[in-house]
């Protein structure tokens, strides 16, 4: 008798492009305010608003089922939202996950980054804009220097399998400091990524359109004191083909860590874009730059819904996944901001 194996649902957009990545944002509450990502008067949602952890973990267990791979977990801040240690042993524990990972500012890590660890967090990103500590003020708008340069080693001692450093970069702001923030990365045998600023939520601390930096731009700056070459890999992955992101890689001569880029005003990376993302009020976001989304708050809370129901919906919205985001800094078209977004 022959037998035939039924093969593992997928999630394929119309474009073609199948989405095994997942991006949760846990809560859109923060305790910074970085100017690029938010207001400095922040209305929060209320609390009953937000998904709670048991449906975060409900529709994350059904992503999985769906042939999702991995999930990061975002925020505003994820560390603090209360459980989240627990909500992590939960899901790096789904069948069929391989990576569960973090994006975070550092400023919680010196209390959590065992835990973290022990609870299954492969690998993190760590925000970190300027290594110095009046410009990590302004930028956060309260942050200290000190919290995040103690989370990170405390990151660096609780052995994750990766660390990288991200950066956004404003012309005018930070931009000087570039070749200081790789080697600080780099000499740690960490990865970091330069980051184009994105038009996402209304804001009055400074025009975008005016603190606009090229990624190509900081590429040939960090060229005169780096020899480096495209990494093989466009994410940390093994499996190149199906799971390419927006982070452009490049290897450095004489360092373990890499040299990323991701260029989302200058060179459009959606062609490759393997990702959704679930807001923290349980909207499934299908692209960062448009508003083509579906409420799965509603789904998961109606108890006449079952877990085939709900992933027939996640299946259905994955038809309507948009071909790519149009952003333009002289506007702002999408006005969530960061935290509301999911990382």
């Amino acid at each position: 008798m022959n037998y035939q194996l039924k093969a593992k649902p997928i999630l394929v957009d119309p474009f073609g492009r199948t989405v095994n990545y997942l991006r949760i944002s846990v809560t859109d509450r923060c305790n910074l305010r970085c100017v690029y990502c938010m207001a400095e008067d922040m209305t929060f949602l209320p609390r009953e608003q937000l998904l709670n952890l048991e449906e975060i973990e409900t529709i994350a267990s059904a992503f999985v089922r769906l042939g999702v791979n991995k999930i990061r977990l975002t925020g505003g801040e994820p560390m603090v939202r209360n459980g989240i240690v627990d909500l992590c042993k939960k899901l790096s524990a789904l069948d069929g996950l391989n990576e569960l990972v973090m994006t975070t500012n550092g400023v919680l890590l010196d209390k959590y980054a065992n835990e973290l660890a022990d609870a299954g967090v492969k690998r993190l990103n760590i925000s970190l804009d300027s290594l110095q500590a009046d410009r990590v003020k302004k930028i956060t708008r309260h942050g200290k220097l000190e919290d995040v340069l103690r989370g990170i080693e405390a990151a660096r001692s609780a052995g994750f399998e990766r660390i990288k450093l991200n950066a956004v970069v404003l012309d005018g702001v930070n931009d000087d400091e570039v070749t200081e923030l790789a080697e600080f990365a780099l000499s740690r045998d960490l990865d970091i990524t330069f980051i184009e600023e994105m038009p996402l939520g209304e804001i009055n601390s400074h025009s975008r359109s005016d603190t606009q930096v090229a990624s190509h731009t900081l590429a040939q700056r960090l060229a005169e004191r780096y020899e480096f070459e495209p990494a093989k890999e466009s994410t940390h992955t093994s499996n190149l083909a199906s799971n390419r992101g927006p982070s452009r890689y490049h290897q450095v001569k004489g360092y373990r860590g890499r040299i990323g880029f991701i260029s989302p005003m200058t060179d459009n990376f959606c062609s490759s874009c393997n990702r959704v993302r679930l807001t923290s009020e349980g909207r499934l976001l299908l692209c960062l730059g448009n508003e083509h989304s579906l409420d799965l708050r509603n789904i998961v809370r109606n108890n006449s819904n079952t877990d085939t129901d709900l992933q027939a919906a996640i299946q259905e919205a994955i038809t309507r996944k948009p071909e790519k985001h149009h952003f333009d800094a002289s506007k702002t078209d999408i006005i969530r901001f960061m935290n509301m977004t999911g990382g």
